[in-house]
């Protein structure tokens, strides 16, 4: 007999709570920022409408199905299976915080704070969801497939993002590789690669677009087109790369398309690489070591 599908409630701790978490109580908390000329009504009250949501979307899961809850501190510990329906209520980068860690399962954005979040992928209300999860089991809902980038080291080290990956240095120090942005897909280096130092390097894919990634658009004056959300293409970026007698800067952006690799080999003591925000869950990169980076074979499947 097939398991029950298993509602999977995404969300995370709010400002409010990591103010009690520092200060203790609501009394302490309200002094401290009071004393800074602000108020901590705006973000209790915050507080209490994603808590509110929560409630909400726990109480519409079918009385059949089972269900869990993991706070976003806790997604790189939680095993998600097959029959999942993963919802996340909170803010649209609560969605590509989980994406990395999900392998087709659906998924349904639950907005805590209309207005507040832009809603390009917490999509739905909380009253949404009693119609939504069973409709997101059962064939009756629509669904985008949002492109995904990844990364895969020499040694078979596999990390996968919504939004971007972003590769350097994991404080504020001058990252060294070299850089190959026509690599193939079975791993042969380029000889038209080039040595570089820079504040790190960014790959990011069309849902991306919104964020970071046009920031560094914005920068660079870059006359590449922005991928779409569901587009199989992805934007690369170096940051303030530096010329010097052994590094250069003309290879500092590009487009890879399906099957098309960005070649990194390390030349420092340590780099990372991590996906959308997620520092606590990196790639430890070290001298020599290389990293590939393209469209990941799978993709978010996000309720329209």
């Amino acid at each position: 007999m097939s398991l029950a599908p298993r509602a999977v409630l995404v969300h995370r701790v709010s400002e409010y709570e990591e103010l009690l978490a520092r200060h203790g109580t609501h009394g302490q908390a309200a002094f401290f920022l009071a004393s800074r000329g602000r108020t901590v009504d705006g973000v209790r009250d915050r507080h209490l409408r994603a808590q509110r949501a929560l409630a909400e979307v726990a109480a519409a899961v079918p009385a059949r199905w089972r269900q869990a809850r993991v706070e976003r501190a806790d997604l790189d510990r939680f095993l998600f299976g097959p029959e999942d329906v993963v919802v996340v209520v909170g803010q649209d980068g609560l969605v590509a915080n989980a994406a990395k860690y999900l392998d087709g399962q659906p998924v349904i954005g639950i907005d805590t704070d209309p207005g507040r979040n832009p809603g390009v992928l917490v999509r739905y209300r909380a009253a949404d969801a009693a119609r939504l999860l069973p409709a997101a089991v059962a064939g009756r809902a629509a669904f985008d497939a949002l492109t995904m980038v990844e990364a895969v080291t020499d040694d078979a080290q596999r990390l996968v993002a919504l939004n971007e990956i972003y590769l350097g240095s994991p404080g504020h120090r001058t990252a060294r590789y070299r850089l190959s942005p026509t690599d193939d897909p079975a791993g042969r280096a380029d000889d038209r690669g080039e040595a570089q130092a820079s504040s790190g390097v960014l790959v990011g894919t069309g849902t991306g677009a919104t964020g970071w990634l046009r920031s560094l658009w914005q920068q660079h004056g870059s006359s590449l087109p922005l991928p779409g959300a569901a587009e199989a293409r992805l934007i690369w970026y170096v940051r303030e790369a530096w010329p010097s007698p052994a590094t250069g800067t003309s290879l500092v952006e590009g487009e890879l398309a399906p099957g098309e690799r960005l070649r990194l080999t390390v030349e420092s003591d340590r780099l990372v690489a991590f996906g959308d925000g997620m520092e606590s869950d990196a790639l430890e990169l070290t001298w020599g070591q290389s990293v590939r980076l393209g469209i990941a074979a799978s993709s978010l499947r996000l309720l329209c």
